[in-house]
Formats: structure tokens, sequence, C-alpha cells
């Protein structure tokens, strides 16, 4: 496709330059180039189809990066990135090198926050706005949420600090109807209920473009007849969630007509007070196949887009996970599963089907989801509580306090443990074994294969307090048998001894493969429960003279630094991340990049032993 407007676009200025028609013809060939972008490279596309009228009118009526948009997760910020100048590396995005998936300050001015994880874009643009006006600055700050991040407690913890303010600041709702997975709870509802009311809402918005219209006394008038509007509101509408907050509440709009959102922002930009605008996007605008099914296309690797992305039966460990456990709720009716909106992802979607009664969906709120867990484990039952390893972060407090502290039986099935790739800094699970080790009476395994997930799932059953099991994203490698041991020993006769656990063991054994090639024996110890540490693990690793670890996590505060205080083996080394957060780029680019691929472990220990 020729791209007509689009390749004029190098920055949102450019967008004020064109009339009604050409907005609607560079909003069609945006969602050309997305489906071009992302049908290669992979990444959220569902998301990105749909706020492309709702992106080309911010930018229209704002003036980034004077004024701060920001997007919460960023994982639907593709179309904002074509409109501030990354038209050209647009194709590099999610790639190694290339621009990220999420909003970045560093790639680019018009990005004003880190984004990556939901709920936080209220409370960072209000800080953004307020430091602002405390410096004098010209401008404003725009938070643009979903109604799934709009589930998230901090969320509704900005929207209460912010209703008290005296002026005007703007919260886009971008409602969807769907965060990944179907959105769930009494926000939802509520919003349902907003959008079953247009009768007002049109009459509303109508008089609103009259009178703003109106020379002189336009706006005057609007502001007068604002004041009346609580009662008329009151009286057609009862009730309203942001009202009874403190904002001034517009919409709901219909979130691809450009002409609409082009008033309704404008009026926005003059309430007095905050307001929080209510558009109703469609997931997957434009292409088929996401409209029918935008969870299969919320994040996608490459594909076909006339094919659209094929349906497959393959199994990966968030699925085993999900099948397991709903096989052991079928024997056992005191077993629930709770997720934090990620029913699919973390494949509880299984369950769900199966125990419907017993499967609960809190939304995007992981500190609620772990409370709740204890309180149901104190209740009598046996609860699991499947969460993405870098979603798990917000739920540490709730973790020491509400179930730790009580010794209640919770399990954590950590998915997405270790590097994960293309989503970059803000996704990658590399900090759960360093804050969960640090919690008294913990237990942490970590299968690395199918066998052992299924395993320890079924051991947990009859555990009597909190455990953590932590596994990859993806399929396994190596189909490694389950050992009802803390550790697996791989010996091979030598005198040193390579220490790892999860996945990247079967790079250890394929670096042991190639040093043995070379008449270099080394053993591999591959840690199943890796915290805590067992005395007959510490025996073992004392009686080899060099000991070498490699730990696909943070190296402060992990099972690495852990084993070496105890230890006295005459060389020992620490591979790990060490005090740096790992970009978007392919999982074995990544794994190279740490230095924890078979081929970095090989050269490793080989200079080790030279």
């Amino acid at each position: 496709m020729e791209y007509r407007f689009l390749n004029q676009i190098k920055s949102p200025l450019d967008l004020k330059k064109l009339n009604k028609t050409e907005v609607k013809l560079l909003c069609d060939e945006i969602r050309d180039k997305l489906l071009s972008v992302v049908s290669k490279n992979g990444g959220h596309l569902a998301s990105n189809l749909g706020v492309v009228e709702l992106t080309v009118a911010l930018h229209r009526a704002f003036d980034s990066p004077k004024d701060a948009i920001i997007f919460d997760v960023g994982h639907q910020c593709y179309t904002h990135k074509l409109l501030t100048g990354r038209f050209n590396s647009i194709d590099t995005i999610r790639k190694e090198g290339g621009i990220s998936g999420f909003m970045r300050p560093d790639e680019s001015e018009h990005d004003p926050f880190v984004t990556g994880h939901a709920s936080n874009s209220v409370a960072a643009a209000f800080g953004i706005f307020t430091a602002k006006k405390m410096k004098g600055e010209e401008g404003t700050a725009i938070a643009v949420i979903g109604d799934g991040a709009m589930t998230g407690g901090l969320a509704f913890e900005a929207l209460n600090n912010i209703g008290t303010y005296k002026g005007n600041f703007i919260v886009i709702l971008n409602d969807n109807k769907m965060s990944i997975s179907g959105n769930v709870g009494s926000v939802s509802k509520h919003l349902n209920k907003i959008r079953l009311k247009p009768g007002y809402h049109k009459l509303k918005s109508e008089t609103e473009s009259f009178l703003l219209k109106l020379p002189l006394i336009g706006k005057y008038i609007y502001r007068m007849l604002s004041k009346l509007k609580k009662i008329f509101k009151g009286f057609i509408y009862k009730d309203n969630i942001f009202e009874a907050l403190g904002f001034n509440y517009i919409g709901p709009v219909d979130g691809h007509d450009t002409d609409k959102l082009d008033t309704v922002l404008n009026i926005a930009k003059i309430q007095s007070k905050p307001c929080v605008v209510h558009v109703i996007t469609k997931k997957g605008k434009g292409y088929e196949f996401a409209e029918n099914e935008p969870h299969s296309y919320h994040g996608v690797s490459a594909f076909n887009t006339d094919e659209g992305v094929l349906g497959t039966e393959e199994d990966n460990f968030s699925s085993i996970c999900g099948k397991t456990l709903t096989e052991l709720a079928n024997e056992d009716k005191n077993i629930c599963a709770i997720t934090a909106a990620m029913p699919n992802g973390t494949g509880l979607d299984i369950f769900a089907k199966e125990h419907p009664d017993r499967f609960f969906d809190v939304g995007i709120a992981e500190e609620y989801a772990m409370t709740f867990s204890a309180g149901l484990a104190a209740g009598g039952t046996k609860p699991y509580f499947a969460v993405y390893s870098s979603f798990l972060q917000r739920a540490y407090d709730q973790i020491i306090h509400d179930a730790a502290i009580q010794g209640l039986p919770v399990t954590l099935l950590v998915d997405r443990a270790g590097l994960v790739g293309e989503d970059g800094e803000t996704h990658q699970g590399i900090f759960d074994v360093a804050f969960l080790s640090t919690i008294p009476g913990i237990t942490i395994y970590s299968p690395a294969s199918y066998n052992e997930l299924k395993s320890y799932i079924r051991l947990s059953k009859d555990y009597d307090g909190l455990i953590a099991i932590r596994y990859p994203k993806g399929k396994e490698k190596t189909a490694f048998e389950f050992d009802n041991k803390d550790f697996t020993a791989f010996k091979n006769g030598g005198r040193t001894a390579i220490v790892t656990y999860g996945a990247i063991t079967t790079e250890a054994i394929s670096a042991q493969k190639k040093l043995n090639d070379e008449n270099i024996s080394v053993d591999v110890i591959k840690l199943n429960k890796i915290f805590p540490l067992s005395e007959e693990l510490i025996s073992l690793l004392n009686s080899y003279e060099s000991v070498a670890f490699f730990e696909e996590g943070i190296r402060k505060g992990g099972i690495s630094e852990h084993i070496l205080g105890r230890i006295s083996a005459k060389r020992t080394s620490i591979t790990a991340i060490n005090e740096k957060f790992i970009p978007a780029m392919t999982l074995d680019s990544a794994r190279k990049y740490c230095g924890l691929d078979a081929d970095s472990i090989y050269k490793k220990i080989k200079g080790e032993n030279n």
C-alpha cells in the first residue's frame, strides 16, 4: 500500500494540517501499516487496531510532547509511535536494537513515562501534570487507560486522590470491554450500564457542540449550563462512579468517529475540574479475524494476514499447568484457581470451563488476588494463584503479610519465570527468585519439563504452607523425568560442577557434552527445589574443587549467592543477570546476551579449566 498521508507525518503537528476526509484516509493507512508490521514481527495487534482514531484525535487535540500523553500498559502505543517521528523505524519494533513495543522516554520525547504494567497511567500522568504546575511550565498530561486496567487498585487510588483537585485534568477511558480476556467485576457492569443509556449522552454531546460553535458567548453559556448538568444527569442517570469520585464525565463517544472525538476532546480541554472522557472502541477494528477473536490477537507471533493466527493444539508450560490443576480439582473439591485477568495466558481457561464455581478471575488486581487467596486458604480451601512472574512483583507485601506470616497453604504458580524475549524490560521474569527467597517459610520449585511441573503441582496439594512453582514461557526443550529429590546430578567424573536450574539446564547439559568431547569433565547439578537449600546439596558441592553457577535471574539475592556463602570450593563463579534490565530481543539472543546459552557456558568453563 502506498502511504500517501502517513509518509508525511513527521510529528504530531502535521496532523493538524489534515482535513476531516484526509484524517479518515490516514487512519486506514495506519491500520494497514500496523497489520503489516505485527504480522512480520509479532506483537500486540488487536489493542493497537482498536485505538487508531483515538490516538490520531489525541494528537490533533493536544500538543505532544508539551502535553504528555501516557498510554496505560503501553502495548497499544504503536499508532502513537507512527505519529511521533518513528514511521521509518516501526519495522524494527520488538526486535533486538529496534524500538520498544511499549513507551520508552529514552526512545522519544513523546514517550513521557516507561509503561508495561497496567493501572499506573493515571497516577503517573497526574504526577507529571503536577510537576508542570509546580515549575510554571505550559502543557498538561493525559492518561489513556483501558476498562481492563481500570480494575486495578492503583487506578482507583489515583482517581480518589485526583477527584479533589480544583482544575482541569483529563483521563481517557478507552472502553473496549476487554483487557486480555473479557473483563470482570462491578466496574465492567457499571460501564455496561453507561453504554446502555446513549440517549442522554447524545443530547448532551450535540448541545455542547452547538454551544461551543457560537461566537463570543458560546463558552460562557456552556460553563453556566454545566453547573446545571448535575441535576439533569442525576435525574436521568441516577449514579456515575466517576462523578461520585469528583470528576466531570463526558461520554460515551464512538472511539472510531474522528469528528466526534475531535469535538469531545476539545470540550474536555475547557473543563474547570478533572474529567473522564469515556470512549467506546472495538479491539481488532478493521481486521475481521481480530474483531471476531480479540483475545487470540492480543499478543501474536508472526502470521499470514490472509489466513489469520492459526490455532495450535501444541502444549506449553501454561497449558500443562492448567490441565494438571484441572485434573487435580476433579479429585479434590477444595482446590480452587485464581488469576488476575489472565485465564488464557496462564492456561486457567481450561480450569474455568470445568470448574466455574471454583475459578476466580479478579481482574488486574494482583494484590487483591494474593490476599483473596490467603483468605481462601484460611477458610479451609486449597488456592492456586497463577500469575506471570513480572506481575507477581506487585503482590510482594501481600505474600509476606497475608500468607507467609500465617503459614497459609497458598500455591503460587509463577508463569513466565526467567527471560521472556521480545516484550523486553518490563516483562522479564528475573526478579521472582530474589524476592521470594527472602520470605521465611516459603518453598520454591523450578521445574524444567512438563513431567516435573505436573508432579510438583500434585505434590503441592498436600503441602502445608506457602509454596511457589516457577516455570518458563513456551515449550519444554528437554523432557526431564521427575526426580523426587531436591536436586538431580548429571555426573561425568568431573572436579568442576555447573550448578543451575529451570529452563537453562538444557543449555548447561549441551555445554557439558561439548566439553566432554574435548576431554574436559564437568558435572551438572540441576536444582529442583531451589529454596530452601538442603544440607545434602551443600555437602555435595563442597566435594568439588570448582563450582560455577549459572542463573537466569537477577544475581543479587539469587540462589547462587545463597549457596556461595555456604560452600568452600577453591574456585567459584556466578553468571547471572547483574544490575541491568534486559531489553527486547529473542529468547535465544537474550540468553546469549546474559552468558546463559550453551556456547557461553562452554566457553566460561573451558576458560576456567585452561
